[in-house]
């Protein structure tokens, strides 16, 4: 069976990928930083719930390593934990975003490559955003050309450049960014609308559940290969 992890996944888009992933026969482990929540939407999902704050090296270690004790291996990661800014555009703020939507995907990542290098088909989803597009944000035509969250934008490019170099340096290993679509979410209340998390799930689980042969090092959405 296949062993998957997935952060940030006790509601949103992680919820709906994790019951979609389970749909289809994988194990998956639910990692959520607010240890109640987590537990309520494991039981929920029949998911295993791992405590797991990407902002915390600590905890991600000895959730990597609770994953080791039990399965040996680790199949595919999709690294969905993310906030987005909300009131002033400050120092603190940037450590604060860019800690949980980059710098928590490295320390996810590097305590996951090992577990990952025992897969017979590894593969990382990165939770990314057309956001953090060259081409989309300079396109008037496209809504991330007037967004009005500057951190959030530059941390999903970080997110997505990083995603991109560790398919270079780990060429065993598939890695690739998605755009999921603006979906409903507690991230994107302000705004209002915005499609349903299990909708915008189905390209986080096509990305996850990619073929020995397919493509890494891409930024994708629903159609297809995204410019950014």
């Amino acid at each position: 069976m296949t062993v998957t992890l997935i952060t940030g996944a006790n509601k949103g888009i992680g919820f709906a990928t994790a019951r979609q992933l389970l749909d289809l026969g994988h194990v998956v482990y639910l990692g959520a930083r607010d240890k109640r929540k987590g537990e309520e939407a494991a039981a929920a999902l029949g998911a295993r719930f791992l405590h797991l704050d990407v902002t915390d090296d600590a905890s991600v270690t000895e959730a990597l390593a609770t994953i080791d004790a039990a399965e040996g291996r680790l199949d595919v990661l999709v690294n969905n934990a993310g906030i987005a800014e909300s009131g002033a555009v400050d120092g603190p703020t940037a450590l604060r975003v860019f800690d949980t939507n980059v710098v928590g995907i490295i320390r996810v990542t590097e305590a996951a490559l090992p577990l990952l290098r025992r897969s017979a088909n590894p593969v990382v989803v990165t939770v990314s955003s057309s956001a953090g597009s060259f081409w989309a944000t300079n396109n008037p035509d496209r809504p991330e050309f007037d967004l009005p969250f500057p951190l959030y934008s530059a941390s999903k490019a970080a997110a997505t450049m990083i995603t991109v170099k560790y398919a270079r340096s780990q060429p065993g290993i598939k890695f690739n960014a998605v755009e999921p679509g603006f979906t409903a979410t507690d991230m994107t209340a302000a705004l209002g609308g915005g499609r349903s998390p299990a909708e915008s799930a189905r390209t986080v689980v096509r990305l996850a559940t990619l073929p020995p042969d397919g493509p890494t090092g891409t930024l994708q959405d629903e159609s297809g290969h995204l410019n950014w």
